[in-house]
């Protein structure tokens, strides 16, 4: 959503007053938290951000790299902004999702993924806040909203908002909502009074880094995509490397393990949308096994993890089932070997070895 380019002031309103007026609403559409802060309010990123796709840690990842001279300033991809206005929708579970791990022959999907597609409930929740910010300024301002696919370093900026900091798993997190939310972002022509960045309080917490089963962190605050499961079951095209499949477990679309550990989650507020908690919590692998690229658009329609595309879930399902110890399910891993996916037909042969 765009308005007029003219950099601007809401006319007849104090900026504090504006802002303030703005936080209530956008409480009142559910964000658990609002920030503010200058589009030049990141300028250790780019730096960061360079390092991170030198080192290689970006994986398959080769959209991070060809827009990274607006990832890393928000003030290249739009010139005209003034403000950022960072918003964090919780999406807490309600159940732990540690427990999904128990039972080998279902898959743990993570939280973000079991239900509605956040893409479109947090984009409609931002355009109409941007709505309202535009009427209440009364002085025709431009806007653009952001939530995830766009090239914003929503954490970073969350962190100069003063919603919470990266904590050493890279996710932000917060004092007052744990670390259970998606985050979203309106830039403005308006000009809004920054808010002071959060500071880093994890301290010599290291939960997060000694959970992952993949040893994703090569420090704090560092993560090696290449080794995230959540990277390999979502981002990762073609066969897991051989090394990490048994690490996997029955997790076949993201990890939740850094996540669900973290002690500040004692402060979570309830999901900002229940359509969050939605009916892809554990699904059955011997069910997922048999869909084909009709059955798996047909079961996740309006889930995220419809992007993923059928053979890559189906990928996942057999090194799950390899992972299973459940004879059982060996005929319907079996059924896959000469599957016309490749990474699939593979999937399912160490499957297969693995039960044998």
């Amino acid at each position: 959503m765009a308005r007029r380019e003219a950099p601007t002031q809401a006319a007849g309103l104090d900026g504090g007053s504006l802002k303030s007026r703005l936080s209530a609403q956008a409480r009142a559409e559910g964000f658990a938290a609002m920030g503010v802060c200058r589009p030049d309010a990141i300028p250790d990123a780019p730096a960061r951000l360079r390092r991170f796709l030198n080192d290689g840690h970006h994986g398959q990842m080769e959209w991070m790299a060809d827009r990274a001279a607006w990832r890393g300033d928000p003030g290249a991809l739009w010139p005209q902004a003034r403000s950022v206005v960072m918003l964090a929708h919780s999406y807490a579970p309600d159940h732990d999702p540690l427990d999904d791990l128990a039972d080998p022959a279902r898959g743990a999907v993570s939280v973000y993924a079991q239900g509605r597609d956040y893409h479109d409930v947090v984009k409609k929740a931002l355009k109409r806040l941007g709505r309202w910010l535009i009427d209440a300024a009364g002085t025709d301002p431009a806007i653009k909203v952001f939530v995830d696919t766009a090239p914003v370093m929503e954490k970073p900026l969350a962190q100069a908002a003063g919603l919470g900091w990266q904590g050493k798993h890279t996710n932000l997190l917060g004092r007052d909502f744990g670390n259970w939310v998606f985050l979203g972002a309106i830039l403005t022509t308006l000009d809004l009074p920054a808010d002071a960045a959060e500071a880093e309080r994890c301290g010599t917490c290291r939960r997060c880094l000694d959970v992952c089963p993949t040893d994703a962190f090569p420090a704090p605050f560092r993560l090696d995509a290449r080794r995230c499961i959540s990277y390999l079951t979502i981002e990762h095209r073609g066969p897991v490397d051989e090394g990490l499949r048994p690490a996997l477990g029955n997790r076949i679309y993201g990890c939740d393990d850094c996540l669900a550990v973290c002690p500040w989650n004692k402060f979570a507020v309830a999901a900002g949308d229940l359509r969050y908690h939605g009916p892809h919590r554990a699904p059955d692998l011997a069910e997922l096994a048999g869909l084909d690229d009709a059955g798996f658009r047909a079961r996740f329609a309006g889930s995220p993890i419809k992007r993923i595309g059928r053979d890559r879930m189906v990928r996942n399902v057999a090194y799950a089932i390899g992972n299973s110890g459940r004879a059982s399910l060996r005929p319907v891993v079996q059924a896959l070997c000469e599957d016309a996916d490749a990474a699939v037909a593979d999937a399912a042969r160490w499957a297969v070895g693995r039960l044998a």
